[in-house]
């Protein structure tokens, strides 16, 4: 029986995996959550999978946690990213969401732990750290995010040296076929409502402007050792086709499923072996169609700004990332239009003060720290304006 750590366990991810986990009893065993701030969810995740360990960033609801199940060891603040690395856990499951999800990573992987991971953006800011610790240490990812867990699966049915590029889908969003000036006027509740994804809210405004792609753009690259000139995006509005290898010989191969988490999440812990699981099955016969199309760059240069932090590959990465967690939150806030979004981007990836190589934790969070102080500048000025 494998001993799980869930880290975002009140999230998209951190829910649809402790599902996972429910369905496979006999195989798994829940023994770390860790959530931000929901008492009353994780109070509820306690009663059902009985954890030894809980960690909640918010201090008063690790307090609360406390009250309620006293058998329970409770830790708070930066305590939790040490559940990361307890030697009874086989395998982390990464679902925090953002920036965030670097430190408990970075603890898991230090510690040799195989790591489930959906958190893309510490891959993009820190993969030269990231790398330093799997080298060292001997951990292990497996990707939980669909597009990724494709891509490995299809690499697994050829050689490494015969892939001739990496094809990531995208479902486009709701807005794909908006006008430049119908994107204007996008609010956040037209944002937050995906056409076949169940995620978060932040992930889900970053799929309607496609810089989720551009996020997982980097992650593809640096996960599995390939260049920008090696990957290509294809928006698949049906979200059928997950991602598909191509090889030198012409053929393609294609990871293809119903648009549920679950089956990744399910992939990464079950890893080699493939069990049942709880999904509906995919039924061929079926679908009416499945069409791919070039994403249009003008109206969503999240993608071109993707490009060009993954050809830099140092600074820009974490700056793409930054800038975009800063202007969605305004976004969500209504302190910022939804074009505005890809404008903070450009503006903090033109100004931060480019190093030849960020490979140290610290580094990360320095350059994370700048990014975050001129996007706020630039979010500020522009809702100023606005509303001037």
């Amino acid at each position: 029986m494998k001993s799980l750590a869930i880290f975002g366990s009140t999230g998209s991810i951190g829910r649809q995996a402790l599902s996972v986990a429910e369905f496979h009893k006999e195989e798994f065993s829940v023994r770390v959550i860790a959530a931000n701030s929901n008492a009353d969810a994780v109070s509820k995740q306690i009663e059902c999978f009985h954890p030894e360990y809980v960690g909640m960033y918010s201090p008063d609801s690790a307090k609360a946690i406390r009250e309620r199940f006293p058998e329970v060891t409770v830790v708070s603040g930066e305590e939790i990213n040490a559940l990361a690395a307890l030697p009874e856990i086989d395998t982390v499951v990464n679902g925090v969401s953002g920036f965030a999800g670097l430190a408990p990573l970075l603890s898991a992987l230090n510690a040799g732990k195989t790591v489930a991971l959906a958190n893309k953006e510490s891959i993009v800011c820190a993969h030269h750290v990231v790398d330093d610790a799997l080298n060292r240490f001997g951990g292990r990812i497996l990707p939980v995010d669909s597009e990724q867990s494709a891509i490995f699966q299809c690499l697994e049915a050829g050689r490494r040296e015969d892939v001739r590029s990496l094809i990531l889908t995208a479902s486009g969003g709701m807005f794909r076929e908006f006008s430049r000036e119908q994107l204007q006027k996008v609010t956040p509740e037209m944002a937050l409502h995906h056409p076949t994804w169940s995620m978060g809210g932040k992930i889900t405004i970053d799929s309607s402007s496609l810089f989720n792609k551009g996020l997982e753009l980097m992650e593809a690259g640096w996960l599995f050792g390939f260049g920008p000139d090696d990957i290509k995006i294809l928006v698949h509005p049906q979200s059928i086709v997950h991602s598909m290898v191509e090889y030198r010989d012409g053929s393609v191969l294609a990871q293809l499923a119903e648009p549920d988490m679950r089956l990744a999440i399910q992939y990464a812990l079950t890893y080699p072996e493939r069990q049942t699981s709880q999904l509906r099955k995919l039924e061929l016969s079926k679908l009416c169609t499945l069409s791919f199309f070039e994403p249009d760059c003008e109206k969503f240069p999240a993608i071109p700004l993707a490009y060009a932090a993954f050809r830099d590959g140092e600074t820009l990465p974490i700056a793409y990332n930054a800038a975009n967690e800063v202007a969605v939150e305004f976004f969500i806030n209504k302190k910022l239009g939804f074009t505005d979004i890809s404008a903070c981007v450009r503006h903090v990836m033109n100004k931060i003060p480019c190093i030849a190589r960020v490979d140290s934790a610290d580094k990360v969070y320095s350059i994370d720290a700048d990014a975050r102080r001129l996007a706020r500048e630039f979010c500020e000025n522009t809702s100023s304006r606005r509303n001037g």
